[in-house]
């Protein structure tokens, strides 16, 4: 019996968050129902947020559900090797109506230690932003555990970090220990390690509708903190019907694809392929069937889809495991 393999989508795993807005669904046209959605995850195995299949034969089966059944198949032959049957990456679209946390992200080692998970290397790619829009990526210049703890306990921690202004497609490449925040008035697509780790070291003071802070994490962070100042912003290349690389860390490697034409792509099988669709529209056709998304659309290819065409007029992210 052959196995049934084609352009996956998953249904979005919505979230409300005390920042978030409705910018998901009047931009990225997510179904969501409140006025404080903050992220859309669009593929994740995080335990209690498995993403289910939307489309086709396997519809309604869990990512996991479709890797157990046919690992080779779906997450290519290398990314089996390397991760056994887990789904090492997530894939999120936020909308930041105010400033998220201070936060930051251990490393593999540190992560592993103590919650048994990966840690949460990740990227930004700036889908939309409000005049003066800013994002908190590390520290002005180089720090130390006593200066950020005085500075926390002054509340001028805002003082040493460094805040940048942002437009559209820009993009960020946060390594694990990178003190960051996403400013308000952004909508970002988001690629990280498959990992819900997260050390909360200030947030505004806020409180919920109950008056209930959210918990912070400062001692934790001491050690996950990278103190050095670092260089988070990447430049890449928009040739188009090309794939174009923005990142390729070990993790991950994300290219940029800007379609004004068709686009004939030949795979290994040594790893599935996601696009996101930042913005217009495209269609694949595989196996003499064609598939349409438009911004805001998710799409996991298969391993064992060795041979597509993708054509319209769109800017894709491209990502994959080399």
């Amino acid at each position: 019996m052959n196995k049934p393999v084609y352009p996956l989508q998953f249904d979005p795993i919505l979230k409300d968050r005390i920042w978030g807005g409705e910018k998901l669904k009047t931009i990225l046209n997510k179904p969501i129902k409140s006025k404080i959605t903050g992220e859309s995850w669009e593929l994740s195995t995080v335990e209690g947020d498995v993403s289910v299949v939307a489309n086709g034969d396997l519809k309604g089966k869990s990512l996991m559900d479709i890797i157990d059944e046919m690992p080779n198949e779906i997450l290519g032959t290398a990314v089996y090797e390397r991760f056994g049957k887990q789904f090492p990456l997530l894939f999120k679209y936020l909308d930041a109506r105010e400033d998220l946390s201070i936060q930051v992200h251990p490393n593999d080692e540190l992560a592993k230690k103590r919650h048994n998970s990966f840690g949460k290397t990740e990227m930004w790619y700036i889908m939309q932003a409000d005049p003066e829009a800013r994002i908190i990526v590390g520290f002005k210049e180089k720090s130390n555990a006593k200066e950020y703890i005085e500075n926390l306990e002054n509340k001028t921690l805002l003082s040493i970090l460094d805040d940048v202004k942002v437009k559209e497609g820009d993009v960020f490449f946060l390594e694990t220990g990178t003190v960051h925040a996403i400013g308000a008035g952004l909508v970002v697509a988001e690629i990280q390690q498959t990992s819900d780790i997260t050390y909360r070291l200030y947030d505004f003071d806020r409180v919920d509708a109950q008056g209930n802070t959210r918990e912070l994490h400062i001692d934790q962070a001491l050690d996950a903190i990278n103190y050095e100042k670092v260089d988070t912003f990447k430049t890449y290349k928009k040739v188009e019907n090309v794939s174009n690389t923005i990142v390729n860390c070990p993790y991950f490697t994300t290219n940029s694809i800007v379609l004004t034409d068709a686009m004939t792509v030949s795979k290994t099988g040594n790893s599935f392929t996601v696009y996101m669709c930042i913005d217009g529209a495209f269609e694949l056709e595989y196996n003499k069937n064609r598939y349409s998304y438009k911004k805001g659309d998710t799409v996991l290819i298969p391993a064992a889809m060795d041979y597509y065409v993708v054509s319209g007029k769109a800017s894709l992210l491209e990502i994959y495991i080399s």
